[in-house]
């Protein structure tokens, strides 16, 4: 079933494997991703795509600087004919949420999507509405144009279990993605794969993966080695570690394996921890790279011998 997932989703978002897997470690593992990059290479397609290959409702909200917060978690009216108040839902009712351009809208309006992400409820006039399950967030901002955004702070970065930049496609990928333009071959004309009950299994079955003890104590040390480097503001929250080895068993998943390795932790690590890191003035200075640093980090981990 994933092998045919994979497939689906490639099918019309091409030339993008490794990003599809990163999306898929995500909603195999409870998370939410941030899609960061310049407008037109396909991030709105990309969660278009995965929602229909499962089979899956999918709701899209454009934030604007006039975004309100219950437009996204619903509101409560009253109904003159019954007498009671009744809720309305909002975009976030779907299981899968696509909050498009979101450094576009203000900090309050970002934070009513904190409770759902974290929690998988929202609560409205103090009553709690569970959300669809699955259910993901799949964000998306463009990191050139700053005026009139409201750039998301490290409380709400680090809900995100990932940061993911899709990037230009290379030639033939770009003119098999005009040819399936061409040929209406959209996400709104492909057929699932799967449903949603099936994707509730798959997430069963990776919390059944095997990550050891002394795994772990890998992963952990890489997120103390972030906090005592020198380059950052401030290191990794245990956040990020409980993110870290989540993805790690859904990437062993995907790779068909039921325990997890050292090369699962690597494969997963910078975009796992990329957004949650920010370098100091001197570090900006001297130009140095996010990127780069973790994987000199990850390096320096002691790998456990079993």
């Amino acid at each position: 079933m994933i092998n045919r997932l994979r497939q689906r989703i490639n099918e019309v978002f091409v030339g993008k494997a490794d990003v599809v897997d990163d999306v898929l470690v995500c909603l195999l593992s409870g998370g939410h991703v941030l899609l960061e990059d310049v407008p037109g290479v396909g991030k709105t397609t990309l969660a278009r795509t995965v929602a229909e290959a499962v089979g899956a409702d999918f709701g899209r909200i454009q934030f604007t600087p006039d975004t309100l917060p219950s437009d996204i978690t619903g509101i409560t009216v009253y109904n003159s004919k019954s007498g009671e108040f009744e809720y309305r839902s909002g975009a976030i009712m779907h299981h899968f949420l696509l909050a498009d351009e979101i450094n576009r809208t203000s900090p309050k309006t970002q934070s009513s999507l904190l409770e759902a992400m974290a929690e998988g409820q929202v609560t409205v006039d103090g009553t709690g509405y569970k959300l669809c399950d699955p259910f993901m967030v799949i964000a998306t901002q463009n990191p050139i144009e700053f005026l009139g955004t409201y750039p998301l702070p490290e409380a709400r970065l680090d809900r995100f279990m990932m940061r993911l930049s899709i990037g230009y496609p290379e030639k033939e990928s770009e003119i098999a993605l005009t040819r399936n333009s061409l040929e209406n071959k959209t996400a709104d004309r492909m057929s699932a794969v799967c449903s949603t009950d099936d994707i509730r299994r798959l997430k069963k079955e990776v919390e059944t993966v095997h990550l050891s003890d002394k795994l772990l104590e890998y992963i952990q040390e890489i997120s103390v080695l972030t906090r005592k480097e020198e380059s950052f503001v401030m290191g990794a929250s245990p956040r990020a570690t409980i993110f870290l080895a989540r993805a790690s068993r859904a990437r062993a998943y995907l790779d068909g394996r039921d325990f997890v390795k050292p090369d699962d932790v690597k494969a997963i690590s910078v975009n796992t921890l990329h957004h949650r890191l920010s370098l100091t003035s001197q570090a900006k200075i001297k130009k140095e790279n996010i990127d780069s640093i973790i994987k000199g980090l990850v390096l320096k981990a002691r790998i456990p011998v079993e």
